[in-house]
């Protein structure tokens, strides 16, 4: 068995700081929440290469008396708490301790700080662990990091850190969040040397919206204040019109610190479930002040956080929100009439007889069902197709032995034994009743009921000319006055630059237009009248979501996907010569039998299963 020893030092600390310091992101959450526990109303964040070779924190807090520079760097050594009672109610945004020394395991660093009593301030340089030099410096009121070369003694680690725009993505969505915590204190942004953000600091919650976020997105919002006997909830939340594809634009501030809770988030995105559509996420800034105690200590980043009642905090968050949204308060409340209501009679059902006269075509009838399709017995398969989701899977029919049709309940979807219904000279044939629900089209041929979903039809058409342009590289553009112009977030940008020749290839012309906004003003023309600002802000969303995916292939889905957006729906009355035109254009494809979500766009019911749910046959 091999020996246990114990580790030395060094190794320790660069185990511990691993927890802490998951990239230049961490470094600067962890220094700018000092500089906040600081007592700063002026911060500013400077970083190059994406905080890979340079970050620098500059606040005009107390600072660290000289004696103290020392001690700041051992492992848990604090000024936040003094017990570990104090967990329970510490207002402080740092207090485990551990943030100077991992950095200061695993980059060099050097620390400039002067406390408003001293004449001086001190100058201290300190590389993996290991002091090098601590001396007196003229300097101004605040403490100043300046942190080099992370990860430079630690290679694993720097190697799997991204590219340096993405890390410097990271760290600007860092310091937003940052600044919308405590709109009372400026922040500034710097990144390779451009000024990126910088705010007011003037407490004004809207002001730093409409600075983080641009126009659009402030000038639809909700004001949220509310109180109950758990919490106290300030802030804004976004009209339904404002969505995206991931939780980005979910903010959430407990006590001014940043988390993520799956609490709260459940409790928002429940509000807003029938209001937005699927796989979309609403815009929310919000500021809570729980008054039952908080357990912070749940994670060395500080992100996670556990509450008491859970269940009764989900209910109160979840209704307040959905309020708001549905203007719940504008509506009267109604008595109850008190009045019972009356019992319903029960009729006990008795099994009918088939009428005399039926009886011979009732043997017909089983008999044409029982002959053998192909040379073969025709079977039934079943398989359950939910009405809400698509099916993972569209049915196969891979040789002549497979199933005929499809058997969902007394639905049956198109399969081999039924392909001939989708040919020009079965169409000659068809008898179009007409449309049901506006939704649904009914056509009578041979002996069977056919059932056109006219919303999976022309998805699936439309799904099919998308990606034929696609493949020939059909795309042309439109020029458009005005042109759009729209607000992106560093993460989006990103995306932007590093798909630009992909998105100009559809016909996007896009400019930078100042700041975070941006212009288009060129759309591709043959897209079949998409809303083009959700389709590019979708297909940034799905880019910055992605995870080893990140190739052009992606934009070819999510244009092909949009394509469905522009379908007719349900409820939409179509006229007999649309029908018939959609009908003409699914002749046209190779599969029209499944949309491109894998539901059916084409279902039978035979004349028997329609006389045996009459009874007609038993």
């Amino acid at each position: 068995m091999p020996n246990i020893a114990i580790l030395n030092q060094e190794t320790i600390d660069k185990i511990a700081a691993g927890e802490v310091v998951e990239r230049p992101c961490s470094v600067v959450k962890e220094l700018v929440e000092n500089a906040i526990d600081a007592g700063s109303t002026a911060i500013t964040v400077e970083i190059k290469e994406g905080g890979i070779s340079f970050i620098r924190i500059t606040d005009n807090g107390c600072g660290i008396e000289r004696d103290q520079v020392t001690v700041a760097f051992y492992r848990h050594s604090t000024s936040k708490i003094r017990s570990a009672e104090d967990l329970l109610t510490v207002k402080s945004l740092g207090f485990r301790g551990e943030a100077l020394s991992s950095i200061s395991a695993v980059a060099r660093v050097e620390l400039i700080t002067k406390t408003y009593d001293e004449l001086t301030g001190t100058r201290y340089v300190i590389e993996g662990s290991k002091e090098l030099s601590n001396e007196e410096i003229g300097a101004p009121d605040g403490t100043t990091f300046i942190v080099k070369d992370l990860f430079y003694n630690v290679p694993a680690r720097r190697k799997f850190l991204k590219t340096a725009q993405t890390e410097g993505s990271y760290i600007s969505d860092m310091v937003e969040k940052l600044a919308l915590s405590h709109p009372d204190i400026s922040f500034k942004f710097i990144n390779n040397n451009q000024t990126k953000l910088h705010t007011s600091g003037n407490g004004n919650r809207k002001d730093i919206i409409y600075h983080i976020f641009g126009r659009e997105i402030s000038s639809s919002l909700l004001e949220v204040k509310h109180e109950c006997e758990y919490f106290k909830v300030e802030g804004f939340i976004g009209k339904p019109v404002i969505t995206r594809g991931n939780r980005n634009y979910e903010n959430y501030f407990i006590n001014g610190r940043y988390v993520k809770s799956n609490i709260l988030s459940r409790a928002i995105e429940e509000a807003y479930k029938s209001f937005l559509m699927q796989h979309q996420y609403p815009f929310t800034v919000l500021y809570f002040t729980f008054f039952s105690e908080l357990d912070v200590n749940v994670h060395p980043t500080k992100m996670e956080l556990r509450f008491d009642n859970n269940n009764e905090i989900y209910v109160e968050l979840c209704d307040t929100i959905y309020a708001i949204l549905s203007h719940k308060e504008m509506i009267p409340e109604v008595p109850v009439d008190s009045t019972p209501a009356p019992k319903k009679i029960v009729h006990e059902y008795k099994e009918p007889i088939p009428e005399p006269f039926e009886k011979r075509r009732i043997n017909e009838v089983r008999a044409a069902e029982s002959r053998s399709v192909y040379g073969q017995s025709v079977t039934s398969t079943v398989k359950n197709y939910s009405a809400t989701e698509p099916a993972a899977k569209a049915p196969e029919t891979s040789t002549a032995y497979e199933p005929a049709h499809v058997v969902t309940g007394t639905q049956q979807t198109l399969g081999d034994y039924d392909k001939v219904f989708l040919t020009e000279s079965a169409k000659k044939q068809f008898s179009i009743i007409g449309q049901l629900f506006k939704t649904y089209w009914l056509i009578e041929f041979e002996d069977k009921l056919y059932i056109i979903d006219q919303h999976a039809a022309h998805e699936k058409v439309l799904y099919e000319k998308t990606m034929a342009r696609l493949a020939n590289k059909d795309f042309t553009s439109q020029r458009i006055s005005p042109p759009i112009v729209m607000t992106l977030d560093a993460r989006e940008s990103e995306m932007l630059e590093k798909y630009r020749p992909q998105i100009e290839q559809f016909g996007y012309e896009v400019e930078h237009f100042g700041g975070k906004e941006y212009m288009i003003s060129a759309i591709p023309d043959n897209l079949f009248n998409i809303d083009m600002k959700d389709l590019f802000i979708e297909m940034l969303d799905d880019f910055s979501n992605s995870t080893g995916r990140q190739t052009p292939d992606i934009i070819t889905e999510k244009v092909a996907s949009m394509s469905c957006k522009a379908a007719v729906k349900g409820n939409d009355k179509l006229t007999l010569p649309e029908i018939n035109k959609l009908i003409d254009d699914l002749l046209s494809l190779d599969n029209p039998y499944n949309c491109p979500h894998g539901r059916p766009t084409i279902i039978s019911m035979s004349k028997y299963e329609i006389e045996k749910k009459f009874k007609r046959i038993v």
